[in-house]
Formats: C-alpha cells, sequence, structure tokens
C-alpha cells in the first residue's frame, strides 16, 4: 500500500510553477541534443553543452510530485503501478514504433531485442548499445521511470521520511552517495560500461528520484527552503555557467569530466529549484510571466522522443521530443488530490 503519516501541512496549493519549469528543462535537453548532433548554436550551444542535466530535473521533479500526490493517502500498490503504467507505457509504444520506422526509412539496421527491452521498460539495465538505443534511444529513461514506481511505494514509507531529521539525514546521504558515484568513475576502465553505470543505469538514478521524494514530503509538511525562487534560479544558472569552462579544460572522455557530473552533482541545485517553486506557489508568491502553467503546455515529463542522429531529420525530431517531454503522460502537478567522446544518447 502507498500510505504515509498525516501530513504536517495540507498542501493542496496548485504547483503551477513546475509545470513552466518542465517547459524550460525540456527546452534544455532538446538544444543539448540540437548542439551535439546538429551542429553548434551561436551563443546557446555553450550553455546547452551539458543540457542532458535536464533529465535529473524531471527524476527529481517526479519524485517530488509523487510525494505531494500521495503523502497521507492510502492507495493499493497494484492500483498506483497499473495508474503510472497506463500513463507511461501507450505513448512509449507508439513512439518506439514511429522511432523505428524512422529508423528502417533511413536503411539503420535496428536490434529486435533492443526493441523489445524498451517495450518492456527494462532496456537501461544492459550495458549495451543496442539496448541503450533499442530503436527509441531517450526511452532509456522511463525504463528508469518504471523502476522508480516500484520503489516508491517503500521509499515513501521509509521511517526516515517520517521526520524533518531523517528527510535531511535522506538528503544529505543522496548528495553524498551522488558525489560518490562520480569518483567511482575512476574505477571503470571500460569508458561505455563507466557511462551506462553513471548516466543510466536505474539504481544510480533512483538518488535523485528519492532526494526528489524527500524534498516533497518536506515542502508539504511545512518545511521551507532558505533562499528563493530567484536565488534558485541563480544557482542552477552559475552551476551550468561552471561547466564550460571546465569542459575547455577536460575532455569528454575522461571520467573527471563534465559529462556525467553535470547531473550527478546537479542534483541539489535542482531539489533547491524545485522545492522553491513550489514554495512560490503554495505562498502565492509565484509569477506566472515567466513560470506559470498558463504558458506553456502542460505535461510531465522524462527524456522522451529521441529518434535518430541524422541531421537530415533533426528538425522534426526536436520538436518531438520536446513535445514528448512537455505533453506526453501527465502528473497530477496542479494539486495534491490530481490524483540524459561516444555517447549513446
Amino acid at each position: 500500500m502507498v500510505r504515509d503519516l498525516k501530513p504536517e501541512a495540507t498542501g493542496r496549493a496548485r504547483l503551477d510553477s513546475l509545470t513552466g519549469l518542465r517547459f524550460w528543462a525540456a527546452l534544455v535537453v532538446v538544444l543539448y541534443h540540437l548542439s551535439r548532433q546538429a551542429g553548434e548554436l551561436p551563443g546557446i550551444s555553450d550553455l546547452a553543452w551539458y543540457g542532458r542535466s535536464g533529465v535529473t530535473f524531471f527524476f527529481i521533479l517526479s519524485g517530488f510530485v509523487l510525494a505531494w500526490t500521495y503523502d497521507g493517502k492510502t492507495v493499493p500498490t497494484g492500483v498506483f503501478l497499473w495508474r503510472r503504467f497506463a500513463r507511461i507505457w501507450p505513448l512509449l509504444a507508439v513512439s518506439t514504433m514511429a522511432s523505428v520506422a524512422v529508423w528502417r526509412a533511413l536503411g539503420t539496421d535496428i536490434s529486435l531485442r533492443g526493441v523489445a527491452a524498451t517495450l518492456a521498460l527494462v532496456n537501461s539495465w544492459v550495458p549495451e548499445r543496442s539496448y541503450l538505443v533499442g530503436g527509441n534511444p531517450a526511452a532509456w529513461s522511463l525504463s528508469d521511470e518504471a523502476w522508480f514506481y516500484l520503489l516508491f511505494p517503500v521509499l515513501l514509507s521509509l521511517p526516515l521520511m517520517r521526520s524533518s531529521r531523517g528527510r535531511a539525514v535522506v538528503a544529505v546521504a543522496v548528495c553524498a552517495g551522488s558525489v560518490g558515484i562520480w569518483l567511482s568513475g575512476a574505477l571503470f576502465t571500460d569508458s561505455l560500461v563507466r557511462l551506462w553505470a553513471l548516466d543510466y543505469f536505474p539504481p544510480t538514478r533512483t538518488l535523485q528520484f528519492t532526494l526528489g521524494i524527500a524534498a516533497g514530503l518536506a515542502v508539504k509538511r511545512g518545511w521551507r527552503p532558505p533562499c528563493g525562487l530567484p536565488t534558485a534560479v541563480a544557482l542552477v544558472a552559475v552551476w551550468h555557467l561552471v561547466l564550460i569552462p571546465w569542459s575547455d579544460a577536460v575532455s569528454d572522455s575522461v571520467w573527471y569530466s563534465p559529462y556525467s557530473a553535470s547531473h550527478l552533482l546537479s542534483a541539489p541545485f535542482f531539489a533547491l529549484l524545485v522545492a522553491a517553486a513550489a514554495t512560490a506557489d503554495v505562498e502565492r508568491r509565484r509569477r506566472p510571466t515567466w513560470s506559470g502553467g498558463a504558458l506553456f503546455w502542460p505535461g510531465p515529463s522524462w527524456s522522451g522522443w529521441d529518434s535518430g542522429r541524422s541531421p537530415g531529420i533533426y528538425s522534426t525530431r526536436s520538436c518531438s521530443e520536446l513535445w514528448w517531454e512537455c505533453s506526453a503522460p501527465r502528473w497530477e502537478v496542479s494539486t495534491s488530490s490530481a490524483s540524459g567522446s561516444r555517447h549513446w544518447y
């Protein structure tokens, strides 16, 4: 059962700012793909060169929103899992089949085992490119999300999640664990296995989802972040600016490059951003002119559509990817009662 103690705060305010933030994170992911695969975008590519960190934002947001939604409720685990499956799998199937059709039209061979693994939501568990691409290269993040959903009832009911001190312990442990995982990159001799272990492996990404749960429960129960939304946005921007000289100094082919660090070490900044945005909504201090949901498409997201590497089809692919990011299976963000050198990605 998905259950928790009675929340200390009702948390029934609309969280429209999170919808707007999703749009910006999805846009950065698209610009990342464009910059790396279609060519440099003057004045943009430097900032978006590690825009794949937007996936970290989505994983944290996933945990935050689910905790916000299900805290204090009792929902049978089977019902919860069925709702999640019904929201993500049909569109995954349609987009994967469309992606496979594009690959075939371009004369590119597709691994049927990889496609099957993608449709079974297990492709991110296998450190082989044919599985991680699987006809729909960015669908690995849905495989990670499926793992998160299986863990969510357990994570929500952890004793540490029931007190402010316990949630603080979880947050510190998760952030320290992320640093440890990044440092462990020095132990890998195979760069592709290292990339899989640090960037795609579901247990690695679970830390980000768990941090989102802790943050969601904390804000809903009355905790407030130490800074406001403008400061949180500034911290995220400064972090990505730091990546620019780091990238100039260190090649992506080595473990201590910003490539994996960009998403592993950004988790606390994104968690603070999500918490600050939610707090602004709860306390009615949100400014809809820059992040309000009414300005952008509603919807969740994961690292959605990625149907190929050919620049010839990239404009279509980017629009499809942005649409998936912002309007695919929808999360209940509006109210508490509403119900990712050589790269694979």
